[in-house]
């Protein structure tokens, strides 16, 4: 579903770069990719401690279940080999030369939306794309989750150029598939799928509107970031946050038509609320959990957001 936002008296735009983004501009990203270098400053609470979890950014792989020996960490026993065997056997891990970078993009019916510069998806898969060639350029694996309007999958992360061709080309797929879809995918089931597929020591981007936040969202959000590096990147069309004060302002998805009158005083602030409040919730939340968030509107240069 493609859905346009525009004043009623204005010309439908047409350019199909700013509403579909091909496999060429995404493979196009790799130069300036080499610039950025993953590293993001967390919006820390003042009531966080100090304390920093043991898999956290270490890149962690399980390797094998071992006899208990005097010394080893109880936190480490595997408690399902023990109940096995009744002998107490603790897991050992190895440390991952690479760290997993796993990217979930949401492509889900409301990305596909703006009234200026770029459609969501189109911000939301070149920012992926970025991040993707700056990993593999940092020597990173990477891997992703893309989900839709009726699915969600999930890639593996893996080293090379051909992992970053893998994921890109699951990008442009999404957007074809986006349209196919009749029943949202909601968040909360996409971040229980995430929470299965991103390793410990991950460094995961969730690259979304975040529409559908609520407390299971976040209830995942907070054991994904016990072990993972999280970073929350918002995508939102200058339109969502303010309606401009005077004009009649038409949404259409080509079926329904819905028509704005920012005359009506009431109903405007009631609009700008749902908005602030979502932008409030989502910041209180990289705060409080330790994440870093990232703002970017459908106006801006992904890459100067991202550095």
């Amino acid at each position: 579903m493609r859905i346009f936002a525009k004043q009623a008296d204005s010309e439908h735009p047409s350019a199909s770069e700013l509403v579909t983004v091909s496999l060429k501009t995404l493979i196009d990203l790799a130069r300036p990719a080499a610039s950025l270098n993953l590293k993001h400053s967390a919006i820390r609470s003042g009531q966080s401690g100090g304390y920093v979890s043991r898999f956290k950014g270490l890149g962690m792989e399980f390797e094998e279940a071992r006899m208990y020996q005097p010394g080893d960490d109880i936190r480490s026993i595997d408690w399902r080999v023990t109940a096995r065997t009744g002998e107490t056997h603790t897991k050992v891990f190895r440390e991952e030369r690479e760290r997993p970078v796993f990217i979930s993009v949401d492509n889900r019916p409301a990305m596909h939306f703006a009234t200026r510069g770029v459609f969501k998806s189109v911000l939301a898969a070149k920012l992926a794309g970025l991040l993707a060639w700056a990993a593999q350029h940092h020597g990173d694996r990477i891997g992703g989750q893309i989900f839709t309007g009726h699915e969600c999958c999930e890639l593996k992360p893996k080293n090379g150029k051909h992992a970053v061709l893998r994921f890109l080309n699951a990008l442009v797929s999404g957007g074809e598939l986006a349209t196919k879809g009749t029943t949202a995918m909601s968040l909360e089931q996409v971040l229980a799928r995430l929470m299965h597929h991103a390793r410990p020591g991950s460094l995961v981007y969730i690259i979304s509107d975040f529409r559908g936040i609520n407390k299971q969202v976040e209830n995942y959000l907070a054991k994904l970031s016990r072990h993972c590096e999280v970073v929350l990147i918002f995508i939102y069309d200058p339109l969502e946050s303010r309606l401009p004060e005077q004009g009649r302002y038409r949404f259409t998805d080509d079926v329904r038509d819905v028509v704005i009158d920012t005359g009506d005083r009431q109903r405007l602030l009631s609009y700008q609320q749902l908005f602030s409040e979502r932008l409030d919730q989502l910041e209180l939340l990289a705060k409080k959990m330790g994440l870093a968030f990232i703002k970017c509107s459908t106006t801006d240069d992904p890459l100067q957001r991202l550095r």
